[in-house]
């Protein structure tokens, strides 16, 4: 099972989403979500993960853009997250599940952010623009598929998909979708789009800290 050729793109994003799945159940502290997740990226994906960004300065302006994008809508209407599209019992409701004494503990925010910043971008990529888009144009042998590959389905599947991750984000999510992928195609590298994500989740984890918009943090 381990020696499956997508082990290393898709463990890391199913330990994840188990631990988010275990977290409605039992309480899981956000140290155990960073080591258990760098552990998987760590032990299994480390082969598919050699090189580094081919644009690094395009990547960190495009996450800044992306955050724009992110917030973008809630502060121009305060309300606009409280449409029915966007709060409902389909894609839940515009509050973080920040525990009340975590958002002035140093420690929490400091491993929260660290989620975000470096495990999430990572385990997020190898899954949604190293895995999936693949898979959706071969999924007998997706490891023949280039890096950036395009067909529509696997672009816009990916990125409807990558929306619903984010729940009452979904609209901002899938257009951060569309572009995540869209610079895939163009760079035709893993670690720009985890470059981009990165600073994405970066400017956003800052906003959410200094702003005190905690809605953001699911």
């Amino acid at each position: 099972m381990l020696k499956h050729p997508a082990v290393p793109w898709v463990l890391p994003f199913g330990v994840f989403v188990g631990l988010l799945a275990l977290q409605s159940a039992m309480p899981v502290p956000v140290w155990v979500r960073l080591v258990l997740s760098l552990a998987a990226i760590l032990l299994v994906s480390r082969p598919v993960l050699r090189g580094g960004p081919s644009k690094p300065v395009l990547s960190i302006l495009l996450g800044l853009a992306v955050f724009v994008i992110w917030v973008g809508p809630d502060v121009i209407s305060p309300a606009w997250r409280h449409f029915i599209l966007f709060d409902n019992s389909l894609v839940g409701h515009p509050a973080g599940n920040t525990p009340p004494a975590s958002k002035g503990d140093p420690m929490f925010l400091f491993l929260r952010i660290a989620v975000s910043v470096i495990a999430v971008p990572i385990l997020e990529e190898l899954f949604w623009r190293g895995w999936l888009m693949r898979w959706l144009i071969d999924s007998n042998d997706f490891e023949k598929v280039a890096l950036g590959a395009f067909t529509p389905l696997a672009f816009w599947a990916t990125a409807a998909l990558f929306a619903s991750e984010h729940g009452p984000f979904w609209d901002v999510g899938l257009v951060t979708g569309v572009i995540y992928n869209w610079w895939m195609l163009r760079t035709r590298n893993l670690w720009d789009c985890i470059l981009a994500h990165a600073v994405t989740n970066g400017a956003l984890g800052a906003y959410v800290v200094l702003a005190g918009q905690w809605q953001y943090w699911l």
